[in-house]
């Protein structure tokens, strides 16, 4: 039970109060023993008996006295409170610096598999010796937006034309160099997949802006069909000859995921490093004790390094590799993924799509508004009254108002609106329903 001295510490956190409750006080004091305090009075009180009982009096009228302005405080804040407009948020209603993890497809509408696959027909016939960007749909009808692009990159510039006339400048060379620079560490100059170099690569780079902060490691599969490459000649394997590959004797499609579900990451100047591996989102790495290694995985690059030399085994690109030739291998990257997309399927008959979700860290505010049964069950709306004395529009509101909680603004200490937070659907508010209301400030 709080003492005497705690109750009026509490009282005196009212203004006006505590002044009430001590002279409230003293005259219970002065009533319950006239003699004390009196000038002149000789009045003592010589039983130890006499001063327990008028102790045990005084606190007993504090105590009722307390009660009452309590019950008053709290009537005028009950009374306040009808007609209130803005709520003061009190300790504990604001949770500020959350953090969770986001993902959200990657492609356009937030999809997190691509099935259709279109080249861009503005692109300059020099920008696809570099690369080719890759779009949703037809890249000039409306909505379409570039998805990712492919290239394909050699460090002694096999498989491409000098540019200008200039010897060892070519296209694949300056490609191989520029992942080459973004991704290795700075004494390195060739890839490592599976342990093994390699001179000859194939890059999928997914658009930054959809990429958010990072790709999401563990839902990233991509998927290449058999190419053609086995019935031409390497130099040969090039433009309308590179097709898919629906022969008899036709190798199956590669399905390829990154191997963060039994591996962690390395990590170095691009961040995190995981390999590409044989296997799919469904069912995990294909024999992980043993992993069929294809490639290097850059989550917070966006970018997914493929081996060209593997490629070449497994489904037969036949990259070409001569000097000073318009190998076009880009484009091999292009109809394998695509072609996958378009006419092969899984075990459950879902098209063996390109699979990407981006991934960031949002931080967020939790505002707790709660709304309690004597709030908020009048409105300023012009509907909720009639007349020019402004009497209640419904007969059945003027004991039991009802009002529909739509919108929730967060002010600043000027009552200038900074937020405004909508609710999924109305909520019916009054004098006999309460509402807890969770805004979640995103950042």
């Amino acid at each position: 039970m709080p003492t005497l001295s705690e109750i009026l510490n509490e009282l005196n956190s009212t203004s006006g109060v505590a002044g009430a409750a001590s002279r409230a006080l003293a005259s219970a004091r002065a009533s319950a023993n006239p003699g004390v305090g009196q000038a002149g009075g000789a009045a003592t009180v010589a039983a130890t008996g006499t001063d327990l009982t008028l102790e045990v009096e005084l606190d007993r009228r504090a105590r009722a006295l307390a009660d009452e302005i309590i019950r008053q405080r709290d009537a005028a804040a009950r009374l306040a409170s009808f007609g209130r407009i803005f709520t003061q948020f009190q300790e504990g209603d604001v949770v500020a610096n959350q953090q969770e993890t986001v993902t959200k497809g990657i492609f356009s509408g937030d999809i997190g598999s691509l099935t259709t696959f279109f080249s861009s027909s503005t692109q300059t016939s020099t920008q696809k010796r570099y690369y080719y960007e890759v779009f949703q749909s037809a890249s000039t009808a409306v909505g379409a937006a570039p998805q990712f692009a492919v290239s394909y990159g050699h460090r002694l510039g096999s498989g491409s034309a000098d540019e200008g006339g200039q010897v060892n400048d070519t296209p694949t060379k300056a490609i191989y160099s520029q992942y080459r620079l973004i991704l290795l560490e700075p004494n390195d100059e060739k890839f490592s997949i599976g342990g093994v170099d390699t001179d000859e690569i194939y890059i999928i780079n997914f658009n930054r802006a959809r990429m958010r902060e990072r790709l999401d490691e563990g839902n990233i599969e991509i998927n290449i069909a058999p190419l053609s490459g086995s019935g031409f000649t390497n130099l040969t394997h090039t433009g309308s000859n590179v097709r898919i590959d629906f022969s008899a004797g036709a190798k199956k499609p590669v399905r390829l995921i990154d191997d963060s579900s039994i591996a962690n990451a390395t990590v170095g100047q691009s961040g995190k490093k995981y390999n590409i591996v044989s296997g799919s989102i469904e069912y995990g790495v294909h024999n992980s004790s043993a992993p069929h290694y294809y490639g290097l995985l850059y989550p917070q690059m966006g970018i997914a390094i493929l081996d060209a030399n593997r490629l070449d085994l497994s489904s037969s690109f036949n990259t070409v590799t001569g000097s000073e030739v318009a190998g076009d291998n880009a484009f091999k990257l292009f109809v394998a993924m695509s072609g996958a997309a378009a006419t092969f399927t899984d075990a459950s008959g879902d098209k063996l799509a390109l699979a990407a979700r981006n991934s960031e860290q949002v931080k967020s505010t939790h505002y707790f508004v709660r709304v309690k049964n004597g709030e908020y069950n009048f409105s300023n709306n012009p509907t909720f009254v009639t007349g020019s004395n402004g009497d209640i529009n419904q007969p059945t509101f003027i004991k039991d108002p009802k009002t529909y909680v739509t919108t929730v603004g967060l002010y600043n200490d000027r009552q200038e609106m900074l937020a405004v937070a909508k609710l999924s659907k109305p909520l019916l508010k009054s004098f006999t329903r309460e509402a807890l209301i969770k805004v979640k400030l995103d950042f």
